[in-house]
């Protein structure tokens, strides 16, 4: 099939290259925009308790006012405020209001509104839109900042805006163009690294032009499918979706061009030569991104809507990839010939490749030795693992510079910590009769008493009176895993328990919202981790026609996922002093890792099979594979393990620990596991590797006389 496939492409070049054109041209003109969501509780399915207290709100207070961000107000000498520095809160707090910002309801200073010890006060932004992360209000808070501080002028007073909309317009100008910045270190690397190793500067660009006409074709199937599939993407996607679209795509035609130089080395004619790199390769490229695929399709049994946003999308990707590897990349390069190698000759001599044969001949005179010092290794760095703490603070991964983490501090010191974010707890009756006034007071006596809680406020009641709404403001950070362990279960149980007869109390906000996600990633990990697991086990099932080899390469690649997420904790946990690594880590190393990684077993493993298919012994078919894949691997490896390294760039720790873990985890993948750990286990399994059946012997060869619909280009006429 992929023989029948490559030759299609490559004696139809004009053809298949016009189509991509013409398909990304309009499928990018006709696509729906990409909807985005921050908001990580329009991720989570509706049984969740903090899910139903928003739609509890939605029905009983549609026009509830929305904190947006609250004004830390101190002295600059940070004394006490006297009365005209609160006079001149209440001053610039009118001044910001009578400016009237788009989707700002408005701009208060209560004047108790003061810290107990006197040094601090705070001013409220009353969002106009539940929706506090809309793009309006977040500029309206940039633009108030610049104007907060000419109205502050003449004053001994200094201020700092926080809260969420200012937290969110800090994480956007802190990170500042980060796909725009992913995208051009991404390219620049791929371009370095493909002209070093190939020394053609058409093999450096033409693989980056490919993938960008890929990139569009993808975004705009991608656009399409949230549509009619109602998925919201996830804000992070997009960086993701840079990184692994380049990454997988370097890849696959690296795989396809290092076979095509291979063909060419034995005297081949360039396009019969490409006919059979597709034809070989063909099957273990459709492998990898289908492995790929499944463990991406895998998040749809996420109970978090970001992941299961995200899984169908990077699929798609993955998908759109695989076929462009088959089809443009062969028709692209059946035009150039071996011209595509200019100016470089070294396609026409075997090169000496020493360090692989070395590799090789270790591998196979000591298949023993290798295996236990590999394994050892990875065992070791796997320690790490029991050491991962989850964070859900996103908050923590910003730098300490700005605005809001430092007026998130300065109103620590004087207030309640959940002061700019409170804890919303509904109180609402069965029956829907009006609450009653003492059983409300008696509550809110109840939950004040709790220990963790700063203060509660009055209640607030529906105009029918039959919902009840307190702002519970802890002593935690909303974000901070104090604050989530203490409304998951202290909290909560309060509240249910407080809750008088004929009533029930539930619990929302922020930090109830991230106790959910809590839940919902620890049975994700129980979900999604497996079936991931089985869906690639089964790939390699069939690809290598064996029960044996999947499942120690299965084992392999879930070690080096334990040593990923190990070194991944010593590095940030414990040299860096982080209180924990994104809550989301282990999922997406595991994906990346297990699936993406997975690329390179699959290459090696089925080098193997072809080896002994060919009739040679196991160790000698281990030498042979290992000299034969190892520049191939390591090449596609440095590459892809660069692409998500760029990820490090960024100036925010979340996006730095999904860099280094997934670029971390692809080199052991490749280094370790497939040129070291996985010949050698199958070198001592012997046949018993292959079982139940053992590779046939004397594969034919895919490629066939070529009838060509374009003139032919020899080796001869390339060269002139």
């Amino acid at each position: 099939m992929f023989g029948r496939i490559g030759r299609f492409s490559v004696t139809r070049p004009w053809l298949t290259i016009v189509a991509w054109i013409v398909a990304a041209v309009a499928l990018s003109a006709l696509a729906p925009s990409l909807k985005s969501t921050d908001d990580q509780a329009d991720f989570l399915p509706s049984h969740y308790e903090s899910v139903q207290a928003g739609k509890l709100q939605e029905r009983s207070f549609p026009q509830r006012e929305q904190s947006a961000a609250t004004i830390v107000f101190q002295r600059s000498d940070e004394g006490k405020l006297t009365d005209g520095d609160k006079a001149a809160v209440a001053k610039v707090a009118k001044g910001l209001q009578d400016k009237k910002y788009e989707k700002i309801k408005q701009v208060t200073a209560d004047p108790s509104a003061v810290s107990p010890d006197g040094t601090i006060a705070i001013a409220s932004v009353v969002a106009g839109d539940k929706d506090v992360y809309d793009e309006v209000i977040v500029d309206g808070i940039k633009t108030m900042r610049q104007d907060a501080k000419a109205l502050l002028e003449g004053t001994s007073l200094k201020a700092g805006f926080t809260g969420t909309a200012a937290t969110a317009l800090d994480s956007r100008e802190s990170s500042g163009n980060t796909d725009g910045m992913v995208m051009l270190a991404t390219l620049v690397l791929i371009i370095v690294l493909l002209g070093v190793i190939f020394r053609s500067p058409l093999i450096a660009l033409l693989p980056v032009l490919i993938i960008v006409l890929v990139f569009m074709v993808a975004n705009a199937v991608i656009a399409f499918a949230s549509d009619l599939g109602g998925l919201k993407a996830d804000a992070g996607t997009s960086a993701i979706l840079i990184v692994v679209l380049f990454g997988v795509g370097t890849d696959y035609i690296l795989f396809l061009l290092f076979r095509y130089r291979e063909q060419l080395r034995t005297g081949q004619q360039p396009k019969e030569a490409l006919i059979e790199a597709v034809g070989r390769v063909g099957e273990t490229i459709a492998s990898a991104a289908g492995a790929v695929i499944v463990a991406f399709l895998a998040l749809l049994l996420s109970t978090m809507g970001s992941m299961q946003a995200m899984g169908p999308s990077l699929a798609i990707a993955v998908a759109v990839t695989l076929v462009a590897a088959l089809t443009l990349v062969p028709a692209v390069f059946s035009l150039l010939g071996t011209k595509a190698f200019w100016p470089s000759k070294a396609w026409q001599r075997q090169p000496k490749n020493a360090m692989a044969h070395r590799v090789g001949g270790l591998v196979s005179r000591r298949p023993g030795i290798v295996a236990a010092i590999s394994t050892g290794l990875l065992a070791v760095l796997a320690v790490g693992v029991f050491g991962f703490k989850a964070e859900f603070d996103m908050g923590s991964s910003m730098p300490k510079d700005l605005e809001s983490v430092k007026a998130s501090k300065v109103l620590e010191k004087g207030f309640a910590a959940g002061e700019t974010d409170p804890t919303l707890v509904y109180l609402k009756s069965d029956g829907g009769a009006k609450l009653d006034a003492p059983a409300l007071a008696a509550f809110r006596a109840s939950m004040a008493k709790t220990d963790g809680v700063g203060q509660v406020s009055e209640a607030v009641t529906n105009p029918e009176g039959n919902v009840a709404l307190f702002n519970v403001a802890l002593k935690y950070r909303p974000a901070e895993e104090k604050a989530i362990s203490f409304v998951a279960d202290t909290l909560r149980d309060k509240a249910h328990q407080s809750a008088p007869d004929g009533t029930e109390a539930l619990v929302g906000g922020t930090t109830a919202v991230l106790a959910d996600i809590e839940t919902a990633v620890t049975h994700d990990y129980k979900v999604v981790f497996p079936v991931a697991g089985i869906a690639i086990l089964i790939i390699l099932g069939l690809l290598l026609r064996s029960v044996v080899a999947p499942l120690y390469l299965l084992l392999s690649v879930g070690l080096g996922f334990a040593a990923t997420l190990g070194a991944t904790v010593w590095l940030f946990q414990d040299l860096q002093g982080k209180n924990g690594l994104l809550f989301m880590l282990p999922i997406i190393v595991y994906l990346f890792v297990v699936a993406i990684g997975t690329d390179y077993n699959i290459l090696m493993v089925a080098r193997l099979r072809e080896e002994v298919a060919r009739g040679t012994s196991p160790k000698e078919a281990a030498r042979l594979a290992v000299s034969q894949s190892t520049p191939t691997i390591g090449a596609a490896a440095i590459i892809l393990a660069g692409t998500f390294g760029v990820l490090m760039l960024a100036n925010n720790s979340m996006l730095q620990q999904m860099g280094f873990a997934v670029a971390f985890g692809i080199l052991l993948t490749a280094f370790i596991m497939a040129m070291l750990l996985v010949p050698t286990i199958t070198t001592l399994l012997g046949d018993k590797a292959w079982w139940p059946r053992r590779p046939e012997t004397g594969q034919p060869s895919t490629a066939a006389p070529v009838t060509s619909h374009e003139p032919e280009m020899t080796a001869g006429s390339a060269s002139r």
